[in-house]
């Protein structure tokens, strides 16, 4: 008699925790976010899976709809859509924006992060990474989440460039970003910016000698098809941020703004996890495709490290950005960690 009168319990505090998850959102409008996504393969696995989420944590009252392959436009138009409301969410290269906003040159800083560690450690959720992400406010916009693109390594069609003289004269194909330009240049290499969707039939036709993307950028477009040598340079790491219009963040329920949250956090550890798996298969994918992947050594990768030094990068990034004091605040959190 016992047993079944707490079976009948159990059952019974079961359909009352579903009802009232239900009645948490059965007031709450019905709406459908816009979302405009990357040419990353983990960014849109990452999207496809906070897409999912959402509808599960919102009771069906939040949908997303998912436009991939930067197919509303490049990264910094999108943002520029996400700003008046054109676009609801954006997934962009923090490098694309820092015309919009220029702390965000701090990841920009060759050789600043030596691994992901501190990437996520101290670049996203120490005092001075907290700061930045959070800035974006003053854009009218919201943070919801900061993803991995990962560290920027060299591609080119026929030189292995194992040292930073095998780079001069090459034109290496690079952001409109006077960072990366004054770096590139510091190796000797011609850097030449381009737009991105040229960039697979000018390294076709020769236009370009090479570029610079993180893995999951040169998988997910098949770079591999007009470049023969894949070169872990990393000497950038480039993230990026997952951002959505504030007023239309403001517009959505608690509740639903919670379910938001719980789904992007979920999201953003499968995304690391999608694109450390991708990167950890890609060089058998890559040598299949006929490619030649180079990991440097300490010492290789150390004098890339010292020929960028004359481009003088860091005061660059300073005198560009908003508040240059998250810049040494960074690098002194990066240094204390580094001790430990």
């Amino acid at each position: 008699m016992q047993r079944k009168f707490m079976k009948t319990f159990i059952v019974v505090l079961a359909l009352a925790a579903l009802a009232a998850s239900s009645c948490a959102f059965a007031a709450d409008k019905n709406v459908t976010l816009k979302m405009g996504n990357v040419t990353s393969d983990s960014a849109k696995k990452a999207g496809a899976k906070f897409k999912e989420l959402v509808a599960k944590y919102s009771g069906g009252s939040v949908k997303v709809e998912l436009f991939d392959d930067n197919v509303l436009g490049d990264d910094k138009t999108v943002v520029e859509m996400t700003q008046v409301g054109d676009c609801d969410i954006a997934v962009s290269s923090t490098s694309s924006l820092t015309p919009l906003y220029p702390d965000y040159y701090i990841f920009d800083m060759p050789y600043m992060f030596l691994s992901k560690n501190e990437v996520y450690k101290v670049g996203f959720n120490g005092k001075a990474g907290k700061k930045i992400v959070d800035g974006v406010e003053s854009l009218g916009l919201k943070g919801l989440g900061m993803w991995e693109n990962g560290f920027r390594n060299l591609t080119t069609k026929k030189t292995p460039a194992m040292e930073p003289k095998d780079v001069k004269g090459l034109k290496i194909r690079t952001m409109e970003n006077d960072v990366h330009l004054a770096a590139w240049k510091a190796m000797g290499a011609n850097p030449t910016p381009m737009a991105f969707t040229e960039l697979y039939t000018a390294m076709q036709q020769g236009t370009v000698d090479g570029e610079e993307n993180p893995i999951g950028i040169i998988m997910g477009n098949r770079f591999y098809e007009v470049q023969k040598n894949v070169i872990y340079t990393e000497h950038v790491y480039t993230p990026y941020c997952v951002l959505m219009n504030a007023d239309k963040w403001k517009s959505l329920s608690n509740a639903q703004q919670a379910a938001l949250t719980k789904a992007m956090k979920e999201a953003t550890d499968y995304q690391y996890k999608t694109s450390q798996s991708i990167e950890d298969s890609s060089d058998k994918m890559l040598e299949k495709a006929g490619v030649k992947v180079s990991h440097l050594t300490p010492a290789q990768k150390q004098a890339f490290q010292k020929a960028v030094e004359s481009a003088n990068c860091l005061a660059m990034i300073k005198k560009k950005m908003k508040h240059p004091e998250y810049a040494q605040q960074m690098l002194e959190e990066l240094q204390a960690a580094r001790k430990k």
